[in-house]
């Protein structure tokens, strides 16, 4: 199912592949463990963002959305946000 959020995290994620591309090339290029490290950071940050914009959608509209209708009990929501807890 897509969301609205999902273009921005498409949109982090590629951002993210470009900035370890980069990493990659500055391991080739012989740069210092220091701008190594902070490179690797800030490709975290980004996938760390993208993921937890993509558990609070989830949360809010599949889980949120579906309590009290009959595809989802308050049961099955418990279950999948513990599932999803663990990605936090």
């Amino acid at each position: 199912m897509k969301h609205s959020s999902h273009p921005e995290i498409v949109r982090r994620l590629k951002q993210a592949h470009g900035q370890l591309a980069a990493t990659l090339s500055m391991f080739d290029d012989g740069r210092s463990c220091l701008d190594l490290a902070q490179q690797l950071q800030a490709v975290e940050s980004v996938i760390h963002n993208a993921k937890r914009t993509l558990i609070q959608d989830h949360m809010a509209h599949c889980i949120g959305d579906a309590i009290g209708e009959p595809r989802m009990n308050t049961e099955q929501a418990m279950r999948e946000f513990k599932a999803l807890s663990k990605y936090l």
